[in-house]
């Protein structure tokens, strides 16, 4: 049992209250996960420039001189912003894939929590409130995100075990369930050269949903893959740099409910994760169905 959140905002006016509507969702969906939290921000960006997202288990030492470090391994000017135990690069986005291998080089330690020009990711061990704290998210800015909270089964309580998953440039998922054939799935992804770095179900799904869109599958055509080709219980939440994509397993045994305004969309693993958002009242509500893929895109 885990608590999922999503909101993606078709109102520019909600963009600088994204993070406080968001930990709040989730901070509600506490008892669903008590184990791990994460949230995704998708925010502003400048042309050109990309952003990875880091953790480490020794922010102190890591993160002291990395941006110099980088900047002189990369020939070119990396800036760093440290959230607790997480950083955020910005550097060229054309030199991105190299700077992951140096970091590889530079700092062993560390966990790329995930790459692209608008994604932010940050998740730790703990309750939902306690993370948020962290990382401040309730002060951050955007245009849609998606939150986890945690009651591990596949996988140990870990950093790396905790969601959102990303597997690839501005791509995260998150996930309510189980996967069966995960194993399988994994060993042939690998060999499809996609980065699969836990024994979790969920970043396998991420994965899955990476190779997809690598292929040339839109967000719904991948989701609709994922009907056909991963068995087992789940709900997707999925985001990308300018969508938002839901998806439930034919048997749909996992709760899910959605809201939709002319201002947001939003979705909750319970209703009680959606009641404090602005216009509820009058949203249109509704459990999303089996096997039946939702998203929107700006």
């Amino acid at each position: 049992m885990c608590g999922i959140v999503g909101l993606f905002l078709k109102d520019k006016a909600l963009e600088p209250q994204l993070g406080a509507m968001l930990t709040e969702m989730l901070v509600t969906m506490t008892d669903r996960g008590p184990d791990s939290a994460g949230i995704a921000i998708y925010g502003a960006h400048d042309a050109g420039q990309a952003k990875l997202t880091v953790q480490s288990d020794r922010p102190e030492a890591d993160f002291a001189t990395l941006a110099d470090d980088l900047g002189t391994a990369l020939g070119t000017e990396v800036t760093l912003r440290r959230k607790d135990t997480h950083a955020v690069l910005d550097l060229p986005a054309a030199q991105t894939t190299e700077a992951r291998a140096k970091l590889g080089d530079l700092r062993p330690g560390l966990r790329v929590m995930s790459d692209g020009e608008t994604i932010e990711i940050y998740k730790e061990v703990g309750l939902p409130k306690d993370v948020a704290q962290r990382f401040a998210l309730s002060s951050m800015t955007g245009t849609h995100g998606i939150g986890h909270t945690r009651m591990a089964t596949e996988s140990a309580v870990t950093t790396d075990g905790a969601h959102p998953f990303s597997t690839g440039a501005d791509q995260c998922l998150v996930h309510n369930g189980s996967l069966s054939n995960h194993n399988n799935w994994r060993r042939r992804l690998k060999r499809e050269g996609l980065r699969i770095e836990s024994a979790n179900d969920t970043e396998v799904g991420a994965a899955y949903l990476t190779w997809k869109m690598q292929n040339g599958a839109s967000l719904g055509d991948a989701l609709e893959g994922a009907l056909d080709d991963l068995d087992g219980f789940f709900t997707f939440v999925v985001g990308t740099r300018d969508g938002f994509g839901v998806v439930r397993d034919p048997i749909a045994c996992k709760p899910a409910v959605m809201a939709e305004t002319d201002q947001y969309v939003a979705f909750g693993s319970e209703y009680r994760a959606l009641v404090n958002l602005p216009g509820i009242e009058s949203a249109r509500v509704w459990e999303p169905e089996p096997a039946t893929v939702y998203f929107w895109k700006h």
